[in-house]
């Protein structure tokens, strides 16, 4: 699957000319901008909404483990695939926004709604949604519960039943509270835990400075070396960085969609745009973090297993005994936000099975059981499980993708377009040739918003 997933964004990124890379001063224009009518959820909102979901305990444990396992190459892989995943971030998130409906005052959407609406295939649609909505809102879950219970035991030795009540509680609040509440709480959270742990992380750099060209050095020489190629070393380390890379960003296996359609934009490729820098801040910021802590501490040859405790380890060495509070603290902050951000993707797609609040109501009960059972659960067979299941979201959200591509494009094209016309991008149903089925309540075509204007 990792295979395929680099396929593609080598594809798209090749398609579309190298956009995601001549496009980031506009990514960062565009964080700030306001909803079109100042209502909905603002693409700043739907970027830490994604983020939630995507920015987890991996960053944090799974690079370790890639550096240990696969040495210092494997960063240099995973920034490689990052780039090109960007690509497909960017698609998937273009799509969701032209593709996307109503939801009362906001917006759903995803690609069980893409593949119904621009592909016509509404069991295509609907077999990924069950599947996203098991893996995500109960498999991961249960995954993300049991790393908090775990850290908070063993780093100030709390009960683990304990851990597990507070943690339901908590997860119950936020998941029956509403989608107002999820965007509320990861607008809040999300800055916090990503912006403190890079800050950890430059305040480390600077102080070891001198040592940060021999950190590039061991990076790029393990990366391509002559002794890891001929030692078998070169393939694990592309292996590992690829998969850290590509599971932990998130790009193109169909997850991060949900958040972008629920931003109120004038045009879908400005937050296909906010997506891919989503791309960027997890691995270059907080996958890079780590990664650095690691080595500089000189311990990415340690044959430490746990890759939580091998960070907490590298980051203690660095910095005091301290360093396994504060490694708690973001286990927490990262992985609660994980369980709110992955329940938010299978409410998305159990409202796409069926529009029933009864349904909802079933779903929220099951993913806060699954936080309890999760919290004191064995996990080998969830992982398992759960990995089957994404590798096939993944392999039919990545043939949808292709399939539909060129709309991508072609929106893409008409953004320029307008921009080099000195205008604010707006989408219109009918701007953009090919493209049909769009929702024309949300995207007007050029004759009615012309209208509306005039009659104003």
């Amino acid at each position: 699957m990792a295979g395929i997933l680099v396929l593609v964004g080598l594809y798209f990124t090749f398609r579309m000319k190298f956009t995601t890379l001549t496009m980031i001063p506009e990514m960062f224009k565009l964080i700030g901008e306001k909803t079109v009518d100042g209502k909905g959820v603002s693409s700043f909102q739907a970027f830490c909404i994604s983020a939630a979901a995507r920015v987890g305990t991996g960053n944090m444990a799974g690079v370790a483990i890639a550096i240990s396992v696969g040495g210092p190459g494997a960063v240099f892989w995973m920034w490689l695939i990052a780039f090109l995943g960007a690509a497909s971030g960017f698609v998937e998130a273009t799509l969701a926004q032209i593709y996307k409906t109503r939801d009362g005052a906001s917006f759903r959407g995803g690609p069980a709604y893409y593949m119904e609406k621009a592909l016509k295939a509404r069991w295509m649609g609907v077999t990924f949604a069950v599947i996203i909505a098991l893996t995500f809102g109960l498999a991961f879950n249960t995954v993300q519960a049991n790393t908090i219970v775990s850290a908070f035991h063993n780093s100030f030795g709390v009960s683990k039943e304990l851990m597990a009540v507070l943690l339901t509680i908590g997860s119950a609040i936020i998941i029956f509270g509403g989608t107002k509440l999820i965007v509320k709480v990861s607008e809040v959270i999300v800055p916090i835990m990503a912006g403190g742990y890079i800050l950890l992380a430059l305040g480390i750099i600077i102080f070891n400075i001198t040592e940060i060209p021999h950190a590039f050095v061991i990076i790029f020489q393990d990366a391509f070396g002559i002794k890891e190629i001929s030692g078998g070393a070169f393939g694990i380390a592309i292996i590992q960085g690829i998969k850290r890379g590509l599971f932990s960003n998130e790009a193109g296996m169909g997850s991060a969609p949900h958040a972008a359609a629920t931003a109120n934009v004038s045009h879908p490729v400005k937050q296909g745009l906010i997506q891919t820098l989503g791309v960027y801040v997890d691995t270059f910021g907080v996958c890079t973090s780590t990664a650095f802590i690691v080595l500089l501490s000189g311990l990415y040859t340690s044959t430490e297993n746990d890759g939580i405790v091998l960070t907490q380890n590298a980051l203690e060495s660095l910095v005091g005994s301290w360093a396994g509070i504060f490694i708690a603290l973001m286990v927490l902050l990262f992985a609660f936000t994980s369980i709110v951000g992955n329940y938010f993707y299978g409410e998305s797609n159990i409202n796409f099975i069926k529009k029933s609040k009864t349904w909802v109501f079933i779903y929220r009960l099951a993913v806060v059981a699954v936080v309890a059972v999760g919290s004191l659960a064995g996990l080998d067979l969830v992982w398992g499980i759960a990995d089957i299941f994404m590798a096939i979201m993944a392999f039919i959200n990545l043939i949808a993708i292709v399939l539909l591509g060129n709309i991508a494009f072609r929106a893409l094209h008409d953004y320029r377009q307008q921009k080099r016309a000195g205008k604010n991008p707006h989408f219109s149903a009918n701007s953009v040739p090919g493209i049909h089925n769009v929702d024309e309540d949300i995207w007007p075509t050029e004759e009615s918003r012309n209208s509306k204007v005039s009659s104003h």
